[in-house]
């Protein structure tokens, strides 16, 4: 048998001292293709397939003897190659019938491969990996793992050396890491944490070290090319009949140069299920390698969980518990995958978001990752805030009836089988577009020391998510139509009402596929929106007319909320004007107006993310000058800070945050009421909170129904808790609640008024 040879091999061997060739292999017919290259390539080399063969050959070796990894890597066939070798164009929906193409050529069986060899040996392709000297070898062995035998560790080396080389052949898609466990064990600075643990515990070092050996098999996952094919066929039904996918290729760019000299960690919205899947297409069709997925281990079931495993998914507890052992486990693993100039994705929220907005972020695996970096155990890394965003989501009415207090359906194969039929239709486009890596290092760096570091960096990622995220048609419609006080518009009424909407996005230079919406893009829109029964169209009268179907307001607000980050500026733009218009006697209406709107962003840091104070400062000042350049003289008096929210355009504070501050409303009246010395219990917190907001919702005194929601409870009571309204030990408790109520109340007032204006203004808008 011959063999081909790849022409990207490393390279030949640099030392003087002789050679030893290490060969990988897993079947006869591949040591026979590696012993016949290492008697052409190194005729006399010893050949090592085993640790036993590699001791005899470094025994009494010289420090400039040069260690050569080596294996077999089979090319799939002419058909398969599309998906493989990151030159042709992959299927657009792959098929079980590709699958099928691809299970002979990623490992075929041994009594395939002679024939293969004889056949076609350009399919049969010896490998080299980088050669490294011995002593090269065995310095990195004593200072990274010198408790290993010294052949286990070169040996481990060629294996992962052999892995890059072979990364040259089929295509940065697939990346392949091995023998982790052995790896991150084998550290010393490990074995050191795991003492500490054991004495920390009163445990024996080799129970720990075994329950750390089983935590990281749990965790470690590899990608196996078949796996990974196997994985992208058995979930396309998740996601290709869905949705058409739009990718802003001027976002991509910049990633592609980056990857090539750093890791890249992708830190994507989590809106559905299927957001892994779209984006890991996203980057396979952009030449980019695959991610390492770090995802929650409810949808470890059968079959995502043994394919998602094997493609590069971490399935990961949702709570790690009183268990020390997975923490420091999960720790080394990401460290050692970042070490390892693996690209990362995980999704930062924790959860996918249920109002259709950001939800706050989740510390966990940022943490690691910095203290990765502080240890100098791994190099910086290039942190891609990443947008997702759909036209239309299936699985949209069971997350708002969540919202609701309803329980969360269980993930399973009944589960799967209803989700697959759910997205067979079209449910419009998916976009998505990446926001502008920053390095993480330097970002620890400007957040400085001290307990708030790492939510500064995480703020900092919220917020680059927010401004790649697209105002998409879906959004902007359902913003209009949530702001008719639930009067159903006629086609023109929607296009007058969405119009400084966009003019608004244009001159603030932010993202969106926008111009269709001046044309019949807003009739696409909105049958979607009837299709997917968000929108109602009557047809009955003289003209056709929309509006948002009863009891669908929290869905509706979920597009709405999509976009509703662009607004908040001018939002609380709107309301410090008026709080400058009603500024006492006396004192500077334009210091009234800056210090409100410092109180509003402090009100609402739970709820949306704010850049640094300065750069605030700066974006309300830009916000400001679009109503009128002239701001800062006109807002000098009372009754001319009046005249700029009469004579401006449109208003859009009360369709922006009267559901959040309503929501906020109920929790601090829920706080007010209730004994300062009683703990407060989240859980049947919430469910008080519930049923107070649906009486007020009946009564007329909250007048949002997406307001009534689990979500915006819990942020409203963590914004409390930041307070320390919660603290039952604390002094003045009562009084500071009571306080707490009345500050939203006032915000709320404000809100009715602006939306008086808002209603004069529509009027003469629609008229």
């Amino acid at each position: 048998m011959a063999a081909g040879v790849d022409e990207a091999t490393p390279g030949r061997v640099t030392g003087d001292g002789g050679v030893v060739v290490l060969g990988s292999a897993r079947t006869a017919p591949e040591r026979e293709l590696l012993t016949g290259w290492a008697a052409r390539t190194h005729p006399g080399a010893p050949l090592c397939f085993d640790e036993a063969d590699l001791r005899d050959a470094l025994d009494g070796a010289g420090a400039d003897t040069t260690v050569v990894p080596v294996r077999v890597t089979w090319l799939p066939p002419t058909r398969a190659a599309e998906w493989a070798d990151g030159t042709g164009a992959p299927p657009e929906k792959p098929k079980p019938s590709d699958l099928l193409a691809l299970l002979g050529h990623r490992r075929p069986p041994a009594f395939w491969q002679r024939r293969i060899a004889r056949q076609a040996p350009d399919r049969a392709r010896v490998v080299e990996g980088e050669a490294a000297t011995l002593a090269d070898l065995r310095r990195r062995h004593d200072q990274d793992a010198r408790e290993d035998p010294l052949p286990a560790f070169v040996h481990r080396a060629g294996v992962l050396a052999c892995e890059r080389a072979e990364r040259a052949l089929i295509g940065d898609h697939y990346t392949v890491p091995r023998m982790v466990v052995d790896q991150i064990v084998a550290s010393t600075r490990v074995r050191e944490k795991l003492r500490e643990l054991a004495a920390e515990h009163d445990r024996g070092f080799d129970d720990v070290l075994a329950d750390m050996r089983d935590r990281l098999g749990d965790l470690a996952a590899v990608q196996s090319p078949l796996a990974i094919d196997a994985f992208r066929t058995a979930l396309a039904p998740m996601h290709a009949p869905a949705w058409d996918v739009q990718v802003d290729t001027e976002t991509v760019e910049p990633l592609r140069e980056l990857s090539r000299t750093a890791p890249l960690v992708f830190l994507p919205t989590h809106r559905s299920y299927a957001d892994p899947l779209v984006l890991a297409e996203v980057l396979r069709e952009n030449d980019l390698p695959r991610n390492t997925v770090l995802g929650g281990n409810n949808m470890a079931f059968w079959p995502i969980g043994p394919l998602g495993k094997r493609a590069g998914v971490v399935f990961i507890r949702r709570t790690s518990g009183d268990d020390p052992v997975y923490r420091l486990a999960l720790r080394e693993y990401i460290a050692h995958l970042v070490s390892k100039r693996f690209n990362l994705e995980w999704y930062i929220e924790g959860g996918r978001s249920r109002t259709g907005k950001l939800r706050s972020p989740s510390m966990g695996l940022l943490s690691y990752l910095a203290r990765a970096l502080d240890d100098d155990r791994a190099p910086d890394v290039q942190l891609v805030p990443t947008s997702i965003v759909y036209d239309r989501l299936y699985e949209l009415d069971a997350m708002a009836a969540e919202q609701g207090g309803s329980g969360k359906s269980a993930e399973g194969l009944g589960w799967l089988a209803r989700y697959v039929r759910g997205q067979a239709r079209n449910h419009g486009t998916a976009r998505v577009r990446f926001g502008e890596p920053f390095s993480l290092r330097e970002a620890l760096a400007e957040a400085g020391e001290g307990p708030s570091r790492l939510e500064k960096v995480a703020f900092t990622i919220c917020d680059g998510i927010n401004r790649a995220t697209p105002a998409t048609p879906t959004a902007l419609v359902t913003f209009a139509l949530l702001g008719t006080g639930g009067r159903a518009l006629t086609l023109d009424q929607i296009r007058v009402s969405v119009s400084p909407l966009l003019d608004h996005l244009d001159r603030l230079g932010r993202p969106g596929p926008r111009e269709g919406l001046r044309g019949e893009g807003i009739e696409r829109t909105l049958e979607r929106l009837v299709t997917g029964e968000v929108v109602e169209r009557y047809d009955g009268g003289d003209e056709t007319v929309w509006s948002i179907r009863d009891g669908r307001h929290r869905v509706a607000a979920f597009y709405r909320n999509g976009a509703i980050h662009h607004f908040v500026d001018r939002a609380i733009v709107e309301l410090a004007l008026l709080a400058a218009s009603r500024a006492p006697a006396g004192s500077d209406p334009l210091e009234v107006a800056w210090q409100d709107a410092l109180a509003l962003r402090d009100l609402l840091k739970f709820e949306f993310f704010f850049p640094s104070k300065r750069r605030f400062s700066d974006d309300i000042a830009a916000e400001t000058a679009l109503v009128d350049p002239d701001w800062r003289d006109r807002v000098q008096d009372a009754d001319a800070a009046a005249a700029l929210l009469e004579r401006t355009r449109f208003l859009v504070a009360p369709r922006t945050l009267r559901s959040f501050l309503d929501a906020q409303w109920v929790v601090a009246s829920r706080l007010a009421g209730q004994d300062p010395q009683v703990p407060v219990d989240r859980k049947e917190f919430g469910k008080e909170c519930l049923g107070l907001g649906r009486q007020l919702l009946r009564q007329g005194r909250v007048t949002r129904p997406d307001s009534v929601s689990t979500e915006l409870y819990a942020s409203a009571l963590d914004l409390a808790d930041n307070r320390g309204l919660l603290d039952t030990a604390g002094t003045d408790v009562a009084a500071a609640r009571t306080l707490f109520r009345d500050e939203i109340a006032e915000v709320r007032d404000r809100l009715v008024e602006l939306a008086r204006i808002e209603e004069r203004l529509t009027e003469e808008l629609l008229s």
